[in-house]
């Protein structure tokens, strides 16, 4: 709330966001609070957004396109002119899986220092936010090219890569019994590629 968002949203928080410690620790944000929405899982609540980015301090095999948190902060103060974007933190003690990951378009890093590298969760969210914040002011943010078409949400992307997983078994070319990397490595090309909606039903209709 310090750097103007209000809006969050809570991935099974496995407790109750208005009991007593949540709401002093919120420190004056209880409106925040009490506005948030829970879902069941990552992708529900990714629902809608064209743009995300998953912060971890970790490198990751297979991961999305990695960008500092004041490069992905740009990136997405210009796709917000499109459409929803989000920024991904996991909880204070396990962080993100590589299942969350490969579902964001980015993942992105705080530059800490190399010898101790991790922030409380906390601590991050306020560094991103802030980030955001000054990219969102900034005159000098990355240009929406004027002819682009619509922004494919998340659920589309996703529709498009589970689309193509039931071809290629459909197809033989993959076996399911031994599906290797196959999703993960869709999800992050068309992560790099910030398909728009015609392009998803192009590959769709192929």
């Amino acid at each position: 709330k310090t750097m103007g968002l209000g809006r969050l949203d809570l991935v099974a928080p496995g407790a109750d966001r208005l009991d007593p410690q949540a709401i002093a620790m919120a420190s004056g944000a209880q409106d925040v609070l009490a506005a948030s929405r829970e879902h069941a899982n990552l992708g529900e609540a990714l629902a809608g957004t064209v743009f995300s980015v998953a912060l971890t301090a970790r490198r990751r095999e297979l991961a999305p396109q990695c960008l500092w948190v004041r490069d992905a902060a740009l990136l997405a103060a210009a796709h917000a002119v499109r459409g929803e974007v989000a920024f991904v933190f996991g909880n204070e003690t396990r962080g993100l899986s590589n299942e969350d990951l490969s579902l964001c378009t980015h993942w992105s890093q705080i530059p800490a220092d190399a010898g101790y590298s991790s922030l409380n969760l906390a601590a991050a969210v306020q560094v991103t936010a802030y980030e955001f914040r000054v990219a969102a002011a900034a005159p000098a943010a990355p240009p929406v090219v004027a002819d682009a078409g619509e922004p494919a949400r998340h659920e589309e992307v996703d529709g498009l890569v589970a689309h193509l997983h039931r071809a290629a078994v459909a197809s033989g070319f993959l076996d399911p019994a031994r599906p290797g990397r196959l999703v993960p490595r869709l999800r992050r090309l068309f992560g790099r590629a910030s398909l728009e909606k015609e392009e998803v039903a192009i590959l769709r209709g192929l």
